[in-house]
């Protein structure tokens, strides 16, 4: 009962104080960088991975919260960088600075979201570096070209999660190989076999004076290290096809990783040592930038299940730790201390890797590699309450009766509007995010529904079927369609109709279906809205409605009207207008609204004043139609 007890504190502690310390670094990082991110007021600002790190959480905020001014800093952060032509400020490709690269993490979410060429160009100008970036003689991608034939810790993180990014946006699979490789040869060549821990640094030419002269390993396991290494093997194997041949090899990797350094973790306070091995050593200390990478690693690998739940508990002990240790809330800010500003190999003055070198480098407060591990620690983190609503639950997405093709930036034929995968206005890319920070996994389903694909399901989702002016040759509702639909929700399945108005939607088919329910969409146009005349489109939620617990005012417009019968009701009318309907089919429910109404457009923040909540209505929706799954015995 203790226990139990003990569990359930946590999470009411994570609900109701500790979701909101993102926010508050968020507020942080946007007072003392505003503009840029200037690391000593005598020079100048350059193009440096510690920003991109930051705003890497910014994004998460984003993503949890469709608060556009988060966004907003993203792109105003980039955009003092980025110049019309796709040039980056203060980078030079011919340094082959591994650290640089970083940054088109970044800058793929920008284009994705906005489709500027110049984001375009310079995604690849950084993509060019890496393809003649000098390596060690087994392939793998030089530190930087002042540190020759060494590999660091590191780079894995400035490299890899942005080249596994770009592979999968742009169809460049032969690279999965290639980022695969890095991981294995920088475990093959690191790894010390008695403790599982890496090293922070590998000589192939067993040159440098800090190199071992047999290994070429430097002589300590340095914590952020581990944490840049960790947070890179889970931000790639986000990006790998599930069925690529490497990628089970980067799971291992990673479960490899999340057991020996849970085995370091201090009892105590849930933090890392900055020499991880050496906990307790006169000058150690607890350090603040690590042990937020750690705590992310493991939160985000057991979320998307690359690793087992066991590893839940030091991340959770470990984000405790943080809060308590590092973070302090001064004169109406939070600051984290505790973060060492750098630490390195070779260079000039020559670090020598001893024990003795690390403990000189100053510790600091607020460095942005800190704060922007923090952030995303406790992006992560904050899912925690909400992940066990849905998990084990899969959400299929139609892909064949919505199925509208158009040919991307390189020439692939892709399916576009209302996909799980896109990022522009018109696709379903938060909505997705959604129904994933709640535990449920989204899947699309190419092909037309059978009672066999459709095994395995929990929730589908029907949105837009094509009309002839959108797709050539569209996938109208056949009788075998609905049959085998019907009988899967009478089973137990969840349906998600959206429609949208008459006039960009195929409804004589479609409402063959829908009357299998007691459901009609009507051949009509509601809510017009002219410009940015907003209010035109806005409802306002009742008290205590049945789906809708926290969403107060949404925005739906032109939308296609219900005509409902039993077993349908309406679930939110306007008047006399059915806007929503539900049903309740053997063990199933429907539910039915005559918009695509949660595409990025009307979803993401950055279009709608911040009073339209879609965004809750998204989350309450979802939240909803998961606890309308029966219980499986």
């Amino acid at each position: 009962m203790k226990k139990i007890i003990t569990i359930v504190l946590f999470f009411l502690t994570i609900q109701s104080s500790a979701q909101s310390w993102p926010e508050k670094m968020a507020a942080t990082v946007m007072t003392i960088w505003k503009d840029s991110m200037a690391m000593q007021p005598d020079r100048p600002v350059r193009w440096a991975y510690d920003q991109g790190v930051v705003l890497k959480g910014i994004e998460g905020l984003w993503k949890n919260t469709a608060d556009k001014k988060y966004f907003d800093y993203i792109e105003k952060s980039m955009d003092h960088f980025v110049q019309d032509d796709g040039t980056i400020r203060t980078y030079k490709p011919d340094e082959y600075n591994i650290d640089h690269v970083s940054n088109g993490a970044n800058l793929l979410l920008l284009y994705k979201v906005t489709l500027k060429e110049k984001y375009l160009k310079a995604i690849q100008l950084l993509r060019s570096q890496l393809k003649t970036h000098p390596r060690t003689s087994d392939g793998g991608f030089w530190h930087k070209n002042i540190y020759p034939y060494q590999m660091w810790l590191d780079g894995l993180y400035m490299g890899e999660p942005f080249y596994a990014e770009y592979a999968a946006t742009f169809h460049e699979d032969t690279a999965f190989n290639d980022v695969a490789r890095q991981f294995i040869l920088m475990e093959k060549h690191a790894r010390d076999a008695k403790t599982g821990l890496l090293y922070h640094g590998y000589d192939e030419s067993r040159q440098q004076k800090w190199a071992d002269k047999k290994s070429g390993l430097s002589p300590h396991v340095w914590a952020r290290a581990m944490g840049w290494y960790g947070m890179a093997l889970v931000d790639a194997l986000e990006w790998f096809p599930a069925d690529h041949p490497k990628r089970d090899s980067l799971i291992a990797i990673l479960n490899r990783f999340a057991t020996a350094i849970t085995k370091y973790q201090d009892a105590k306070t849930g933090a890392w040592w900055d020499i991880v091995d050496l906990g307790g050593k006169e000058k150690n200390y607890l350090e603040a930038s690590a042990s937020s990478m750690i705590v992310y690693a493991l939160a985000k690998g057991v979320r998307l299940g690359y690793l087992p739940d066991k590893f839940i508990a030091p991340a959770q002990k470990g984000y405790n730790g943080l809060i308590k240790q590092f973070i302090k809330t001064e004169d109406g800010q939070v600051n984290l201390y505790g973060t060492v500003s750098v630490s390195g190999l070779g260079g000039n003055p020559y670090r020598d890797g001893s024990y003795e070198y690390y403990m000189t480098e100053k510790v600091v407060v607020n460095d942005p590699k800190g704060v922007g591990a923090f952030l995303k620690a406790g992006n992560e983190m904050e899912m925690l309450p909400t992940l066990k609503q849905g998990k084990g639950k899969t959400v299929m997405l139609d892909c064949f009766f919505n199925h509208e093709l158009k040919k991307d930036v390189t020439g692939t034929t892709v399916q576009h509007h209302y996909v799980w995968d896109q990022m522009d206005l018109n696709g379903y890319s938060l909505f997705g995010f959604v129904w994933n920070k709640h535990g449920a996994k989204t899947k699309d389903l190419a092909d037309a529904p059978t009672e066999k694909n459709l095994t395995g399901s929990d929730v589908y989702i029907i949105v837009d079927p094509d009309t002839q002016k959108e797709t050539a040759s569209p996938n109208f509702f056949q009788p075998q369609h609905i049959d085998a639909i019907y009988n899967w929700v009478n089973d137990g399945g969840v349906l998600l109709l959206f429609g949208n108005d008459s006039g960009n939607v195929e409804l004589n088919h479609f409402n063959q279906l829908v009357k299998k329910f007691g459901m009609q969409f009507n051949i009509d146009s509601r809510n017009k809205v002219t410009g940015n005349q907003y209010n035109m489109g806005t409802f306002s939620i009742p008290q205590n409605h049945q789906i809708f617990k926290t969403a107060k005012k949404i925005y739906i417009k032109e939308y296609s009207s219900q005509t409902i019968s039993k077993p349908a009701s309406a679930a939110f009318k306007d008047g006399n207008l059915i806007v929503m309907s539900i049903a309740k089919i053997g063990k199933g429910t429907v539910f039915a609204v005559g918009d695509p109404w949660f595409y990025n457009e009307y979803f993401d923040g950055r279009k709608l004043p911040a009073s339209l909540e879609n965004y809750k209505a998204g989350e309450d929706l979802v939240k909803w139609a998961i606890k309308q799954i029966p219980l499986k015995k």
